[in-house]
């Protein structure tokens, strides 16, 4: 299958909208495609089993990659609802995937996922309810990965953090704001933390910040946003994040962009704990 391309186009003053042609995007006046891409071979996905990985595990299969990835219950991962279509719900199997039972705060179980084979590129998408995880496991787990893709020479990496951390507190509703400092405070915590570890480790990072997350099919529009941002489909959080790893010349590395597909107009947020019925981010 053909390989996502990137397509950057300036759309507007404060937003710049990615269309795949993968995604059936079409393709405006002013558009400048991507002239490069990297050869990825074998792709690591970390959180393999939750909504937003499992798009990645699967789209990057679809592509014609390798793909091992880390979760704590292998037997959770499944088709996703958003790419997957009819086949949402089905195991999720492929002779390209590897999965390794584990927890990323394990740094053993992390170096497996590097000693399986010639890792590329690397997913880290972390989920899960602070009271089930801890406090501090997006930091931890996070801070492993970047110490293991150091010690393997492994450069490229995209981590799915959110609307509302670091810098970007006054593009989340105020609703959401409001989530932020109460019910949320701890996750955020971890979360701003999290960003902090991958912004020191000297690695090319993507750090992708998502707005309001849906299970619906893929749209192909990822609207990199400075103002509030909408929802986003997680098939197309997915791809942005395969992007990043992907394609030589991405914009965004080194960068924190807030992606949404409807920019500002709305938020609409399905819980992870409703769409799959468990802690799952």
């Amino acid at each position: 299958m053909v390989r996502f391309t990137l397509i950057l186009a300036l759309v507007a003053s404060s937003a710049h909208a990615f269309q795949s042609p993968f995604m059936g995007g079409s393709v405006g006046a002013g558009v400048q495609q991507s002239t490069s891409a990297l050869c990825m071979k074998t792709i690591a996905v970390f959180g393999a089993s939750g909504l937003t990985a499992s798009e990645c595990v699967y789209q990057a299969l679809a592509n014609g990659d390798s793909v091992v990835g880390l979760t704590r219950t292998p037997a959770n991962l499944k088709i996703p609802k958003g790419s997957g279509g009819s086949k949402e719900g089905q195991a999720l199997e492929n002779p390209n995937l590897t999965m390794i039972a584990g927890d990323v705060t394990n740094m053993a179980d992390v170096n497996k996922v590097f000693d399986a084979a010639a890792i590329d590129g690397v997913v880290v998408a972390l989920g899960g309810k602070t009271k089930d995880v801890g406090d501090t496991m997006l930091t931890d787990g996070t801070a492993n990965v970047m110490e293991a893709m150091k010690a393997k020479g492994v450069k490229r990496v995209s981590v799915v953090t959110s609307i509302g951390a670091g810098d970007s507190e006054n593009q989340a509703p105020f609703f959401f704001k409001i989530l932020m400092m109460t019910a949320m405070k701890k996750i955020f915590v971890d979360k701003n933390n999290q960003e902090a570890v991958v912004k020191a480790s000297g690695l090319e990072y993507c750090i992708v910040r998502p707005g309001g997350l849906t299970v619906e099919a893929p749209t192909g529009i990822i609207n990199v946003i400075e103002g509030e941002a909408g929802s986003i489909a997680r098939a197309d959080v997915a791809q942005f994040c395969l992007d990043a790893l992907t394609v030589d010349d991405f914009p965004y590395i080194g960068k924190t962009p807030c992606i949404s597909s409807v920019g500002g107009t709305g938020w609409v947020k399905d819980r992870s704990s409703k769409a799959r019925g468990d802690g799952e981010m």
